[in-house]
């Protein structure tokens, strides 16, 4: 008798394969379900895999446009950056991938999902705490958290065997020495070569920045349009080309960056549950709308708006990074964001060339900089000698500090001492 139907997120390899024999010998019903958000698979083979190993039904849903519109776009607007270097292409593309799942599971009457993730990473915390936000009442199915599973499959030999033994076929060929996750955002590779930090990663293994030999020769100078803090365009300003669809747009800018080696970072990272993980990660074109959009926002955007939301933004970054799209604070974030970006209009050219990319001129139809105030030569608008005014207020707590010193805590004043002056 059948426990239920439980919807798989499937990706075709080992591990999933492995378990949708595995959850189909525990008594469920196994719908799964694959997820295109820009990784490069060959889908239909997947989903063959899966119908052939007895999947009831398998759905093969494009997120990509969806992923860059309500995640990447918004992480782009809150100038999201975890621990100062990572960009967050696998956070943002969970909860993107375990929201369909969620609405696949209603649809088909399953009151169960599961997905592969490790017990010791991130993604099972990303992808249940979305489950349970969207449904709470979802029952969740992780087999690398059953002692029956985990048991039985101690390592990757066990799941060759397994798969051998209930006619999984896998791809031929010696397995990469590291893990690797893919998106339209980025890749990420970890575990098992780079397990160790003080081996750098191999050159043959980048896909999305290519090879550093292969880096184009001549600069290119790329026009990013925004508004409202939003990505609305691009242009070439050596070829003419242009793209103005979200989906497009994001894939020129991933090209262009590939042709430039823009986008890596190598770094040793701290997880959620407490690790601490070497990861390298390919992060092209979102590399090239960061660099824009932080320079648009300091034509276009209020000094203090900034100063505020810059104090946010690291807050963002770690809710995503945790797992927490779907959740009030979420909420509230997203929302404070989109108002400080109201009237972040203009465009940024950005100069990418040798693995870099700089903002080198822009203009904003809502620009703040003003060429006669901060003119050296003119001086409408400002007095020069109100700035004295300015500064001797801004010292009177100073003034006040040092007079403190005198008094309780004179040998302080040591470190301030200037020859020849007494106090």
């Amino acid at each position: 008798m059948s426990k239920g139907k439980v919807v798989l997120a499937y990706s075709g390899g080992l591990d999933t394969s492995v378990i949708l024999k595995w959850l189909q010998e525990e008594g469920y019903s196994v719908i799964c379900f694959i997820a295109d958000v820009g990784q490069e698979e060959d889908f239909n083979a997947a989903k063959e895999r899966a119908l052939s190993l007895g999947a009831e039904k398998v759905y093969v849903e494009d997120l990509k446009r969806v992923f860059v519109t309500d995640y990447i776009f918004p992480a782009i607007k809150a100038n999201a950056i975890y621990e100062s270097r990572y960009l967050l292409g696998t956070s943002l593309a969970r909860p993107c991938i375990a929201k369909r799942q969620v609405e696949i599971a209603e649809k088909e009457g399953a009151s169960f999902v599961a997905h592969g993730a490790t017990g010791k990473g991130n993604d099972q915390v990303r992808f249940e705490l979305t489950y349970y936000a969207l449904n709470p009442s979802i029952q969740v199915i992780a087999p690398w958290r059953e002692p029956r599973f985990f048991q039985r499959f101690s390592g990757r030999t066990d799941l060759l065997n397994y798969a051998r033994q209930n006619g999984i076929s896998m791809p031929s060929g010696a397995k990469p020495p590291y893990s690797m996750d893919e998106n339209l955002m980025h890749i990420s590779y970890e575990s098992g070569d780079l397990e160790d930090p003080r081996a750098p990663g191999s050159e043959s293994m980048y896909k999305k920045t290519g090879n550093h030999k292969d880096w184009a020769s001549e600069p290119e100078v790329i026009r990013v349009f925004f508004r409202d803090g939003t990505p609305v365009g691009v242009e070439n300003r050596s070829t003419g080309e242009k793209e103005q669809d979200a989906l497009r747009l994001f894939q020129y800018l991933n090209a262009v960056a590939c042709r430039h080696g823009i986008g890596r970072v190598d770094i040793v990272e701290n997880r959620f549950v407490g690790i601490k993980s070497r990861g390298i990660y390919e992060t092209p074109g979102a590399t090239i709308l960061r660099c824009a959009h932080l320079d648009i926002e300091g034509m276009a955007m209020d000094r203090e708006v900034l100063r505020l939301r810059d104090m946010l933004s690291p807050k963002f970054a770690e809710i995503l990074y945790y797992g927490f799209w779907f959740s009030p604070e979420m909420d509230f974030l997203l929302a404070a964001m989109n108002k400080a970006q109201e009237l972040v209009d203009g465009w940024v050219d950005v100069w990418c060339y040798k693995g870099s990319c700089m903002a080198i001129a822009r203009e904003s139809p809502t620009s703040l900089y003003s060429d006669k105030l901060a003119s050296m030569e003119e001086v409408e608008s400002y007095n020069p000698s109100d700035a004295g005014g300015f500064i001797r207020i801004n010292a009177i707590r100073l003034r006040a500090h040092r007079e403190i010193l005198k008094k309780v805590d004179p040998e302080r004043l040591q470190k301030y001492d200037i020859k020849g002056v007494t106090y």
